[in-house]
């Protein structure tokens, strides 16, 4: 055990070792250089989208390689913070073994729990005093709404955001109200498209998007799951037509593609 555990700490003291040696204005590399936090937030949200792919996969050289990447980004972003003084690597973990701690009474302390919903309520309402917030079951509907709009992809904030509005009564009596919303939307979508400005036509997409939303929410579909499965029969008819294409997909005509397109499709559909 204790070989393991000092195995893992010179692991990562020489990953830190690396990074500091890439942030280096003498001999260091000039793309890591130029990062800033900013800068390197695409590529911590897609590094994590990429773990997440990899542990679906089951995979276990690609788990242990994406985590890989993404702890990466956790250790440039700590060797930047340090750099102009704000904090290093070593405060950022005991910051998360201290809540850690706080949040797990039931663990560290004496407090019991007879359910995992008592666990959750607990760290909730740990959580918000640690914030110096109400108890969540005091707070505003609109704070915890805007938390979600900001911390979470669009998709699933605008999914937590409606779930948790309806659950206090904003809601339609029926799924015919919701129709109604989608085909309003719908209109003044295609309205703004014909005669607004770009902002409006923006703002108008996003409340059709939303209002499709609500359609997922109420039949009880995951639009998330919904939409990576879309991407992913995109890409298989993509690569089925060009398994049977004798050129670049660039040099054939739209009637010829839409062609080799059925062809992937129905071809696709005899698989399943």
């Amino acid at each position: 055990m204790t070989d393991g555990k000092v195995n893992t700490l010179a692991a990562l003291q020489e990953l830190i070792e690396v990074v500091a040696k890439l942030r280096s204005p003498d001999g260091g590399c000039p793309w890591d250089l130029a990062q800033t936090p900013e800068t390197l937030i695409p590529y911590v949200i897609e590094e994590a989208y990429e773990v997440v792919d990899a542990i679906k996969s089951k995979e276990t050289e690609a788990i242990k390689e994406e985590l890989g990447d993404l702890l990466l980004q956790v250790v440039l972003q700590t060797q930047i913070a340090s750099e102009s003084g704000q904090f290093a690597l070593a405060e950022v973990a005991q910051g998360i073994s201290q809540k850690l701690i706080r949040r797990h009474p039931h663990v560290f302390g004496d407090v019991s729990v007879a359910s995992v919903d008592e666990v959750r309520q607990n760290w909730e309402q740990i959580k918000a005093a640690e914030k110096g917030e109400s108890s969540p079951n005091n707070q505003k509907l609109s704070a915890k709404l805007s938390r979600y709009g900001r911390t979470l992809p669009p998709l699933m904030a605008a999914m937590k955001i409606s779930q948790k509005a309806a659950a206090v009564g904003f809601e339609w009596e029926n799924i015919d109200g919701v129709w109604d919303k989608f085909h309003e939307e719908l209109g003044e979508f295609q309205q703004a498209l014909a005669e607004e400005t770009p902002e409006r036509q923006q703002a108008e997409l996003g409340d059709l998007l939303f209002a499709i939303l609500q359609l997922a929410r109420w039949y009880n579909l995951d639009p998330s799951a919904a939409l990576q499965g879309t991407n992913q029969r995109f890409v298989q008819r993509l690569e089925k037509m060009e398994a049977v294409s004798d050129r670049p997909l660039s040099d054939y005509s739209l009637d010829e593609l839409e062609t080799l397109w059925q062809q992937a499709k129905a071809q696709i559909a005899k698989e399943l």
